[in-house]
């Protein structure tokens, strides 16, 4: 019976994603950033408005193959940015979304966490999409600064 049951939500699952990845900035090629002092050492400001803020564009954070890594890739991401005016970013896990075909999961699929982010704790209007499973170039998205070291 668990057998059918665990089945039955995975094929579900399976059946949400589609066949085509929509994910547009995936780069096999894009090397992890630098790191120092627990943060990634960003030199570049997206030029593209939709980086990090659609989920077709997702900061693609996926240099790993242990999950973990990739997490703790999400802390290095957001410690290496400031809000516009130097503020403190902070950030909030609000919802796994947007299901995508990746070969970098056993089961043939991965998703977006979508984050809220604050500027010296208050809220702000911006949501950023991260990506764990692909990689790509990782820089400062539009409305943001690069912390410096």
């Amino acid at each position: 019976m668990r057998k059918i049951l665990i089945a039955s939500i995975l094929l579900l699952f399976v059946s949400c994603v589609s066949t085509k990845n929509t994910i547009q900035n995936i780069d096999e090629t894009a090397v992890l950033p630098n790191i120092v002092g627990g943060q990634f050492v960003l030199t570049e400001t997206a030029s593209d408005s939709k980086y990090g803020f659609s989920e077709f564009y997702p900061i693609n954070l996926g240099f790993s193959l242990y999950e973990n890594s990739n997490n703790l890739n999400v802390n290095r991401f957001f410690n290496s940015l400031t809000g516009p005016n130097g503020e403190k970013v902070t950030y909030k896990l609000i919802e796994t979304c947007c299901p995508f075909p990746s070969k970098k999961n056993k089961m043939g699929a991965g998703t977006l966490d979508l984050y809220e982010i604050y500027f010296n704790e208050q809220p702000t209007n911006k949501k950023i999409y991260i990506n764990t499973f692909e990689k790509g170039k990782v820089m400062c998205p539009k409305g943001f600064g690069i912390k410096k070291i």
